[in-house]
């Protein structure tokens, strides 16, 4: 089985992306290898934390193209040249266009800090997420990865873990919680999909057994 090729997309610190990549080095993610880094931010860390462990890292500025449409063709003719499997997105804060989500139908996974579908879709990113939690009183949330359709949120989920939230929570510290989760999910769900054992029926992610 050959590898999938992976490329992340990241908007800013790049710890989800750095789970992918100590999950690579460490075999916990089988049957992959990550070919490419692109963000739309010059000064997004996670373009260094690609540069120091050896992957090519991007900087697409967004200003530079006349709109939505032709920035999301410029990545995919990044991902074309390098033939790439599976687009993990890592803190990316753009929504794709409906042409890249055709393009890699059912292999664009996302991480997103809630149980979905509870606080989640357009606007629901960041901090905003926690606040709403909080605000809204509920007393567990998470995290979720889910394949990535047309809609904000609205696609296969693959995996979720449930955090409980703490009545002495603060936005920060119950992200901090969602985020370890998160850490964890996403390499597990990446392996998954590198070793073929995902299998998509409707709205329901199949995990199959080994």
């Amino acid at each position: 089985m050959s590898k999938k090729k992976i490329a992340v997309l990241a908007s800013g610190r790049g710890t989800n992306l750095q789970s992918i990549i100590d999950g690579v080095k460490s075999g916990q993610i089988n049957n992959a290898a990550i070919e490419l880094v692109i963000s739309d931010k010059k000064e997004a860390y996670a373009l260094e934390r690609a540069g120091n462990n050896g992957i090519e890292a991007l900087w697409i500025d967004p200003g530079a193209f006349p709109g939505h449409a032709e920035y999301n063709n410029a990545l995919l003719q990044e991902m074309h040249k390098r033939e790439i499997d599976l687009v993990v997105l890592a803190g990316y804060m753009r929504i794709l266009s409906e042409g890249f989500v055709k393009a890699y139908k059912d292999a664009i996974i996302n991480i997103h800090p809630s149980l979905i579908p509870a606080f989640c879709g357009k606007g629901y990113y960041g901090e905003r997420v926690h606040m709403e939690v909080l605000e809204y009183g509920a007393k567990v949330t998470g995290a979720t990865v889910h394949f990535v359709d047309e809609g904000t949120d609205t696609g296969p989920i693959i995996l979720q873990k449930a955090v409980e939230v703490d009545r002495e929570d603060t936005v920060q510290s119950l992200a901090k919680r969602v985020l370890e989760v998160e850490h964890t999910l996403l390499p597990l769900a990446v392996d998954l999909y590198c070793r073929d054992r995902l299998r998509i029926q409707g709205r329901r992610v199949d995990i199959e057994t080994e």
